[in-house]
C-alpha cells in the first residue's frame, strides 16, 4: 500500500505514518526503485490500535513497546495497570491545582488577591 491509502483508511495524516514509521510504530516500509514507500496491509491495523492505546493514555514509547511484545493480555495487563496508575497521580495533581486556584479565587474576591501587588488590590 502507498502511504497514502495508509493514511486515508487509518484516518490520520501522511506525516503522522512517516512519524510513526520513524518511532518504530510501524516497520520500516520497503521502498520501490522510485523511492515511494510500500507498507504492508497491517500498517493500517497498528496505526489503529497505536491510535486507540493513545487514547487510553498510553506514551508513544509504550505504545511502540506494546507494539513489540509478544506477551499475551494476562501478560501485558501490566502495562495498562502503569497508564492507570499515571492518570491517577496526574487526577490529584489536577484536583490540588484546581484547590489552589479556587482558594486564590476565593482569596481575590475578598480583597486579599495574591495575584497582584498590595497597591493594587480592590
Amino acid at each position: 500500500m502507498k502511504i497514502g491509502q495508509v493514511a486515508e483508511q487509518a484516518g490520520v495524516s501522511v506525516d503522522t505514518v512517516r512519524f510513526y514509521e520513524r518511532r518504530g510504530v510501524l516497520p520500516a516500509a520497503q521502498r520501490r526503485p522510485s523511492g515511494y514507500r510500500m507498507f504492508a496491509p497491517d500498517a493500517v491495523d497498528r496505526i489503529r490500535m497505536a491510535k486507540a492505546l493513545q487514547d487510553l493514555g498510553f506514551t508513544l514509547d509504550e505504545i511502540v513497546d506494546a507494539l513489540h511484545s509478544h506477551g499475551t493480555c494476562v501478560t501485558e495487563r501490566w502495562r495498562l495497570e502503569a497508564v492507570v496508575d499515571r492518570l491517577d497521580a496526574k487526577i490529584a495533581e489536577l484536583r490540588r491545582a484546581r484547590r489552589n486556584a479556587m482558594k486564590t479565587l476565593q482569596d481575590c474576591r475578598s480583597g486579599q488577591c495574591r495575584l497582584t501587588p498590595p497597591e493594587n488590590r480592590t
